[in-house]
C-alpha cells in the first residue's frame, strides 16, 4: 500500500507542513488519490476495507516515514470508519465526496438538547485532528430534555455521537505543540445548532447500520491498536537514526573505544524487545480479525491482553525514548533535525489520553 514513491512525496513536504501547522495541499491529494482516509470504510461507499491486521501495519509503516502525517491518516482514517454505524442513507450521500474527512473529540462535552425534530448541540470540544480539511466534525454529547438530562436504567447519563457539518463549526485554532504539528488538532465550539437525529449515532457493535467484520471490533480495541502502531512506527524511525548516527560516531576512534560496544549493544537490547512485542500485538490483532471474520464470539481475555499490552508499550517507549535521546547529541537537540522531529511527535503522541499510563 505504501510505494517508494509516496515515501518520497511525504518526506518532501514534511517540513513545509510542520511549518504551516497542517497538512498542505500535496499531502492531501496524495492521501485522496490513495483513498487513505477511507482506509476502514466498505468498499460499497468507495472504501478500500481492508482487513485489520493489513491496515495496522500500514499505519505503522506509515508512521515510520512520517509520524504527523501518519496520525493524522490514522485519527482521521478512524473517524470515517463511522460510516458503518450511521444511517446508511445518508452514508451513501456523504461518500461520494472524495475528500469526505470525518475527525473530531472523543471526549464527552457539551450538551444535546432533545426536540422534537432535532438535536440543539452546544458546546466546546478539544483536539480535532486535521481540523483545517475537515469536512464533518464528530463529538459525543450527554443528552438533555427541558435542562435536565436524560438517564439510563441505571442512574447514569445518555450521550450519543454526533457528526456535523464543517459550515457550523467555529474552529478554535489553538493548536501550539512542540510535535505533531501538522496534525492541526484544533478545538472546536457550537453553539446551539440545530442537527438532524439522523446524525446523532452509537459506536457500538450492536448498532452498526453496515455488515463488516470489522464493525464488530469494540471501537476501543480499534482505537487502542491503531494509534499503538502510530507509536510503535515512529519509535522504529528514531531507533534507525540513532543507530545510524552511532555508526558515524563510531568514525571517531576515541568514541569507538569508550562506547561503540555498549551504546551497540544497548539498543540492539530494545530493538529485540521491540520487535518481539510487536509480533505479539499483531498475533492479537489476527485473532481479533479471524473471530469477527468467522462470526465469533470475541475472547475477552484477548480484549484485555490488548488493553494491557498497548499501554505497557507505549509507556516502554516513552521511557526508552527518553533513555537514548541524550545520546544523539546536539542533533537531538535540533528542530529540524529529523531525529528530534520523531523525538517530539514521539512525546506529543505519548499525551494523548488512551494510551498514556
Amino acid at each position: 500500500m505504501l510505494n517508494d514513491e509516496h515515501k518520497i512525496l511525504i518526506k518532501e513536504f514534511q517540513s513545509e507542513s510542520i511549518e504551516r501547522k497542517q497538512l498542505v495541499k500535496q499531502q492531501l491529494e496524495l492521501i485522496y488519490r490513495n483513498n487513505w482516509f477511507n482506509l476502514w470504510v466498505p468498499k460499497s461507499l468507495g472504501g478500500l476495507e481492508v482487513d485489520f491486521p493489513q491496515g495496522l501495519q500500514f499505519l505503522k509503516d506509515l508512521a515510520y516515514e512520517d509520524g504527523g502525517f501518519a496520525w493524522t491518516v490514522t485519527l482521521c482514517a478512524g473517524a470515517n470508519m463511522f460510516a458503518g454505524f450511521i444511517d446508511p442513507r445518508k452514508a451513501k450521500d456523504i461518500w461520494q465526496n472524495r475528500a469526505i474527512c470525518f475527525g473530531g473529540s472523543g471526549k464527552i462535552a457539551g450538551r444535546a438538547e432533545v426536540k422534537e425534530d432535532h438535536y440543539l448541540l452546544t458546546g466546546m470540544w478539544n483536539y480535532a485532528t486535521g481540523a483545517p480539511h475537515l469536512t464533518y466534525f464528530t463529538l459525543n454529547a450527554p443528552l438533555m430534555k427541558d435542562g435536565n438530562p436524560l438517564l439510563d436504567a441505571n442512574g447514569q447519563s445518555i450521550y450519543k455521537s454526533f457528526f456535523v457539518d464543517k459550515d457550523q463549526v467555529l474552529i478554535h485554532y489553538d493548536w501550539d505543540t512542540f510535535g505533531l504539528e501538522c496534525t492541526a488538532s484544533h478545538s472546536f465550539s457550537l453553539e446551539k445548532i440545530k442537527v438532524p437525529f439522523d446524525q446523532a449515532f452509537d459506536l457500538v457493535p450492536s448498532a452498526k447500520t453496515l455488515e463488516n467484520p470489522l464493525f464488530e471490533i469494540p471501537f476501543m480495541c480499534f482505537a487502542e491498536l491503531t494509534l499503538l502502531m502510530n507509536y510503535m512506527g515512529m519509535f522504529d524511525r528514531f531507533l534507525d537514526l540513532l543507530e545510524r548516527q552511532y555508526f558515524e560516531k563510531s568514525k571517531d576512534e576515541s568514541w569507538r573505544s569508550k562506547h561503540s560496544r555498549t551504546r551497540f549493544k544497548e539498543i540492539d537490547g530494545i530493538r529485540t524487545n521491540f520487535e518481539s512485542s510487536y509480533a505479539e500485538i499483531m498475533e492479537f490483532s489476527k485473532l481479533v480479525w479471524d473471530q469477527v471474520e468467522n462470526y465469533q464470539e470475541l475472547d475477552e481475555q484477548v480484549l484485555e491482553n490488548i488493553e494491557l499490552k498497548s499501554r505497557e508499550l507505549a509507556k516502554w517507549i516513552r521511557l526508552n525514548t527518553a533513555a537514548l535521546i541524550p545520546y544523539a547529541g546536539i542533533k537531538g537537540a535540533q528542530r529540524k533535525e529529523e531525529i528530534n522531529i520523531v523525538f517530539r511527535n514521539l512525546f506529543t503522541a505519548s499525551q494523548h489520553g488512551l494510551l498514556n499510563v
